[in-house]
């Protein structure tokens, strides 16, 4: 039997179509994007085809789009640039965030910044109230995640973003798992940076974007030749770059099929699920389509990973970033989940490719897994 994958949060496969958009900038390529000659001219179009694609798909501007070589990267850079020209404030993220918006907003501390969260509630959305109450405080940035990549939970950051702005603070947004699964418009969403990433959407790893308010004043990434209108200097990766702009043209064309292909998984997955008598976390709020979080009472979740896996199926225990952590999830403790009842979690994320007959297996698969499992504690016991 061949493996089924079902962590498609944590990493796509590249496409076929991307991967011959990307061949011929890594067979034939010899020019550096800034020299003058044909072949460098040649490197440069092809640079900004791909911003052109990139923005389309998100609803900005070409000239927004910085390229980073990944959502990390492109985190870091909103902090810590935005952060660096308005000292001495505080710097506002959800409990909710990725590491790599809370870690580098702790780090601004050493300058001077004061790094404090903003709770969320039981279904995993944020306390509007509270956020209103800390904007009292003066505050630099307010970066909140579009769509959490445990949950899938979306928020309204068209409101974050509003309170945000009435405040005087700069909005910022981590929308990686957005992109692709939702119609997704920097304009709509009224912030003044958003990230977004190329593996997550069937393009390479190496490629990001950071889309930026072009009135927003930012501390440049990296000093150097002043690629990237000056602001991430550094020779571009064309290639990553080229399929990272393929990537996104097809995951505008294609969002609304995701949508309605890996709703229909989730839900014959939760049905599934609710007679086996698990907690879904975030299951009454609007969520990712394809993104289902969920744990069963008494066994943990990385067991259940490994006892999955070894029947061919990739899942998760959470952010594929964390998964080196033996603690449990700080999402869900965020939502007030009873720790052990939290490590407990397991995620799947479905991808275009995954069909209802692997879904029926996994439910059985499950359901043979979980009794074995529980038949083990109970000899222990």
């Amino acid at each position: 039997m061949n493996s089924i994958y079902f962590d498609h949060n944590a990493t796509t496969v590249l496409d076929s179509r991307v991967l011959a958009r990307m061949l011929p900038w890594l067979e034939m390529q010899t020019g550096n994007p800034t020299s003058r000659h044909i072949y460098g001219r040649s490197a440069r179009d092809a640079i900004e085809d791909a911003r052109g694609q990139v923005a389309e798909a998100c609803g900005a501007y070409a000239s927004q789009v910085i390229f980073t070589s990944c959502g990390t990267e492109a985190n870091n850079f909103a902090v810590k640039g935005i952060t660096a020209n308005r000292p001495k404030m505080q710097i506002l993220s959800s409990k909710i965030e990725h590491p790599c918006v809370t870690r580098p907003a702790l780090a601004m501390q050493a300058l001077g910044s004061v790094s404090r969260q903003i709770a969320v509630n039981a279904n995993g959305q944020l306390d509007l109230a509270q956020l209103t109450e800390q904007l009292n405080i003066p505050t630099s940035l307010v970066s909140v995640m579009l769509a959490n990549n445990e949950t899938g939970v979306i928020q309204d950051l068209a409101s974050v973003a509003e309170l945000a702005r009435t405040a005087g603070a700069f909005a910022h947004t981590d929308a990686v798992q957005a992109l692709g699964k939702i119609k997704l418009n920097f304009t709509d969403l009224n912030v003044n940076a958003m990230t977004i990433s190329s593996h997550k959407i069937h393009g390479p790893q190496g490629a990001a974007a950071l889309i930026l308010d072009k009135r927003l004043d930012i501390q440049p990434l990296l000093h150097g030749g002043g690629q990237e209108r000056g602001l991430r200097s550094g020779t571009e990766n064309i290639a990553a770059i080229v399929g990272f702009g393929a990537a996104c043209e097809l995951a505008a064309t294609n969002t609304q099929s995701f949508i309605t292909h890996t709703l229909a998984l989730r839900e014959q997955l939760e049905r599934g699920l609710a007679q086996m008598k698990v907690t879904i976390f975030g299951g009454q709020e609007a969520r990712l389509s394809n993104t289902s979080f969920f744990a069963i009472g008494g066994i943990e979740g990385e067991t259940l990973v490994m006892a999955l896996d070894r029947k061919n199926f990739a899942v998760a225990s959470g952010s594929a970033c964390s998964s080196d952590s033996s603690e449990p999830s700080h999402v869900l403790l965020a939502m007030g989940v009873d720790a052990d009842v939290a490590r407990g979690a397991v995620r799947v994320s479905f991808g275009e490719q995954n069909t209802s007959k692997e879904v029926a297996e996994f439910l059985a698969t499950l359901q043979d897994e979980i009794l074995r499992l529980k038949q083990l504690t109970a000899m222990a016991a």
